[in-house]
């Protein structure tokens, strides 16, 4: 099943091939980015699906979406937890709809931007 970073790099490429090599190398400035540490799960999901769509009706192009790495836990208890909740599920959420019609490419972020912490989400016109 491979991991939420290794999903999002094999997406086929559907931007052009010139920008997506600048956006992976940072040198393409996000309009916009919203932060959703510490959300719970369905805190982030109403957050971050009134952001896409607003941005996309802004007219933008590039945003960025920080989800952070996830915390690390001592103690896992006996029902282990994924680490990174919003980190595996944010990429879940770009593919469904309402949010699927406004996303042309997600990228993880470069290291300026959040790294692994962060995508670069590039909307459709």
């Amino acid at each position: 099943m491979g991991s939420v970073s290794d999903r999002v790099a094999r997406q086929p490429l559907h931007m052009d091939k010139k920008a997506f090599g600048r956006m992976k190398r940072g040198k393409l400035k996000p309009e916009g980015k919203i932060d959703l540490h510490g959300m719970t799960a369905d805190q982030a999901h109403g957050a971050l699906t009134g952001f896409i769509l607003r941005a996309h009706g802004e007219g933008k192009r590039l945003v960025l979406v920080i989800t952070g790495k996830g915390k690390i836990r001592r103690d896992e208890g006996p029902i282990p937890t994924r680490r990174g909740v919003l980190k595996h599920q944010v990429p879940q959420w770009f593919a469904l709809p309402p949010l699927k019609a406004c996303i042309l490419q997600v990228a993880e972020a470069h290291i300026r931007h959040g790294g692994t912490g962060a995508y670069y989400v590039y909307l459709r016109r």
